[in-house]
């Protein structure tokens, strides 16, 4: 995520998040006054930072397993869906997302507009998620979003993932779902050999994930951030 001025911010739209929208296109949280995505292109920011971050697509085979700390816009998970479908192998992925403030299916369409790479694939998760399902298949990935406050739920997952989005807001927006403690929470939650990737190249959070177990390395951003942070445990 690009963190950048938030002035010119729109109309409040949202739920119990609530959310402005910067130039009618860029979602923000209001509660943490954050963007949901990179300025500078939230897909092409995905990709470099999530996929690329995790040695993805080429590590994706049936049953593998990427977990999740922020869904907001869903905007990573259709950009795997993509990723997969290219990929022309056969099977299923397994998709766990943690989620403490749902985005209505109103504001994430509107999120997706400008990529309409990510949008001509998001219907069937738009309908599921417009109906209230947390749990939904879309083609070849299982997908589940946990809502709710991550330093409860995420230690009471019983699963463990081979790739980790780390996604939450910024670490100075929203530092409890960077803790050191939430951090050693990922790591319990990994399979071996398994990886991490985030934008944040924050000292704080790059120690907290070496306390944990993985073997941490600072990469280029992208676009105008300089830095951000993937490892393995």
């Amino acid at each position: 995520m690009v963190r950048r001025d938030l002035q010119g911010l729109g109309q409040m739209t949202g739920g119990e998040q609530g959310v402005s929208w910067k130039d009618g296109v860029i979602p923000v949280s209001v509660r943490f006054d954050d963007p949901y995505f990179s300025l500078a292109d939230g897909l092409a920011e995905t990709r470099h930072v999530f996929l690329d971050g995790n040695g993805l697509p080429a590590r994706l085979a049936d049953g593998f397993h990427v977990a999740e700390l922020g869904f907001g816009t869903g905007l990573n998970l259709l950009a795997l869906l993509i990723a997969w479908a290219g990929t022309g192998r056969a099977g299923r992925l397994r998709f766990t997302s943690f989620e403490a403030y749902p985005l209505p299916a109103t504001d994430i369409a509107r999120a997706l507009r400008p990529f309409p790479e990510a949008l001509a694939v998001a219907g069937p998760f738009l309908a599921a998620w417009d109906a209230g399902q947390r749990r939904f298949a879309l083609a070849g990935i299982e997908v589940e979003v946990v809502v709710g406050d991550a330093r409860e739920t995420l230690p009471a997952w019983e699963g463990r993932a081979d790739a980790w989005f780390l996604d939450g807001f910024s670490p100075a927006k929203n530092p409890e779902l960077w803790s050191p403690d939430m951090m050693a929470a990922v790591a319990a939650h990994t399979a071996a050999g398994g990886t991490f990737a985030t934008y944040t190249a924050a000292g704080h959070v790059r120690r907290s994930l070496e306390s944990a177990g993985f073997a941490v390395e600072r990469r280029a951003g992208h676009g105008r951030k300089r830095h951000m942070t993937v490892g393995r445990i």
